[in-house]
């Protein structure tokens, strides 16, 4: 361990006395003895392995490495991954994606992330490709203008802030231009759709598009960095399928996929190669198997399937049935064609007080179509109806205000508050429950200026909604929108 020993070091030293102790803990710098720490230049100490010889002893068995769930239903668990999974899972996203050769990834999300950790990490070393580590994720905007990457993967919530951001630039276009972009994307969407069903794009159509491209959609795409994608994709939860059009309009085909820590990251996954369909997660990757169980559960097995939970004790445990199928806790369809389509988390359904069971995530992203919902939360398990809580967006809310003669100097709770916006809210609400059924409407909500995030607690470090932290938060004001 190197850098400050004061800081660095202490994370680690409660591990030098747990029920799995670290055998030593080096400090190349300021060790202190007194707090169990080992110099790196001990002459007492047992010296370290050679890692050039070490490898030789090395099988695809062996542990690589040990990540942790999200623990967004429960507590986090510890997740064996083994040499096998990683090597397993490089070679089928490999087969599955094409980009350049050396391509470069930029890596900015955190890495106990698995999708992160084998975009970021382990799949450039089976290519041999570049990576740009970013530390902090607010600048991943700069980042991404500088290194224009031809391959990006991103979060949901990811994708919707850079949309966000590109729909705040469009919008002081001039009526010419506007009309000019609208022509552009509607090329770019038949082109989409085009592809998206596996059909062969005819030839006009193929040369519209690259003129579209070219002349209005690249240099808007160049502003965010992303001029460059030949591939672009999406993981960790359900994107709206608003924010997949939006970007297809700009002729960027994000490619949604799934997979969890104890597949190695991704197990389906959309692709130009392999097919793809909007809404959908894709089809398993080679060396996948999926099926659902009675209860629609997802059902995965295959090479990329981790070997076990660790237990305190250092023992892994098997979390696999008699015929190696592990239990996902998603809900899942598998329509004709092979496509999953995730419901979503088995925990998290929402059961009315009337028996109707309701995905939360269909119903948040359902409300967030519409450009002033940054962030959504359906609640109402055990209740007669749902309720809401909705967070305007921040890049948006100020560039929709000023269009609409409403000067809020970008204070966005004032805007939360503003009887214009919070009516356009209220107008988006019902336009949402016009395209869900009975028992998914809301029948109240309610408008929030402040955006949840990690540093506050409402969202895992790679941007999961943490619902229970916001029930919690918020517990007083759902529990008014419910009449209580």
């Amino acid at each position: 361990m190197v850098g400050d020993a004061a800081t660095a070091a202490t994370a680690w030293e409660g591990l030098l006395a747990s029920d799995a102790p670290l055998a030593r803990l080096v400090v190349v710098d300021g060790a202190d003895p007194d707090r169990g720490h080992t110099p790196l230049t001990d002459p007492s100490a047992e010296p370290v392995p050679d890692a050039v010889e070490h490898w030789r002893d090395l099988t695809p068995d062996h542990l690589l490495t040990v990540m942790y769930t999200s623990g967004t239903t429960g507590e986090p668990k510890g997740v064996a991954v083994t040499h096998r999974c990683v090597l397993s899972n490089a070679r089928a996203l490999d087969s599955i994606v094409d980009t350049p050769e050396h391509a470069a990834h930029i890596c900015y999300l955190p890495l106990a992330h698995i999708a992160e950790r084998m975009l970021g990490l382990y799949l450039p070393l089976f290519r041999a490709s570049h990576v740009w580590m970013c530390e902090d994720p607010t600048t991943l905007p700069a980042v991404l203008r500088k290194v224009r990457p031809p391959q990006f993967f991103g979060v949901p919530r990811v994708w919707e802030k850079l949309a966000s951001a590109v729909r705040a630039g469009l919008s002081g276009l001039p009526a010419e231009r506007r009309e000019e972009l609208e022509r552009a994307r509607a090329v770019a969407v038949e082109h989409a759709n085009r592809l998206e069903r596996g059909g062969e794009v005819p030839a006009d159509l193929s040369e519209r598009f690259e003129r579209a491209r070219a002349q209005v959609l690249a240099p808007i795409l160049a502003q965010v960095g992303l001029d460059r994608l030949t591939w672009a994709s999406c993981a960790s939860a359900p994107m709206p399928v608003e924010v997949l059009r939006f970007w297809a309009g700009l002729g960027v085909c994000v490619m949604d996929a799934w997979g969890l820590t104890e597949t190695t990251g991704v197990a389906t996954v959309n692709s130009f190669r392999t097919g793809f369909r909007v809404g959908s997660v894709g089809r398993p990757t080679p060396g996948t198997r999926i099926r659902l169980a009675a209860d629609g559960e997802v059902l995965v097995r295959g090479e990329s399937l981790f070997r076990g939970y660790l237990r305190a004790d250092g023992e892994v445990v098997a979390a696999t049935d008699g015929h190696g199928w592990f239990a996902t806790g998603d809900v899942g369809a598998l329509d004709e064609d092979g496509y999953l389509w995730i419901i979503d988390r088995k925990k998290e359904l929402i059961i009315t007080s009337g028996g109707k069971n309701v995905s939360p995530v269909l119903v948040e992203n359902a409300l967030k179509e519409h450009p002033l919902v940054g962030q959504a939360l359906a609640h109402g398990d055990g209740r007669p109806y749902l309720v809401a809580l909705l967070v305007l967006d921040a890049e948006t809310a100020p560039v929709w205000a000023r269009a609409h003669g409403i000067d809020s100097g970008g204070d966005v709770r004032l805007l939360a508050e503003h009887p214009a916006v919070v009516a356009e809210v209220a107008r988006a609400v019902e336009a949402a429950n016009g395209r869900l059924s009975r028992p998914e409407r809301i029948r109240r909500h309610l408008l929030l200026a402040e955006e949840w995030g990690p540093e506050t607690g409402e969202l895992t470090p790679t941007l999961k909604l943490r619902r229970r932290v916001v029930v919690a938060r918020h517990r007083d004001a759902l529990d008014r929108l419910h009449g209580d």
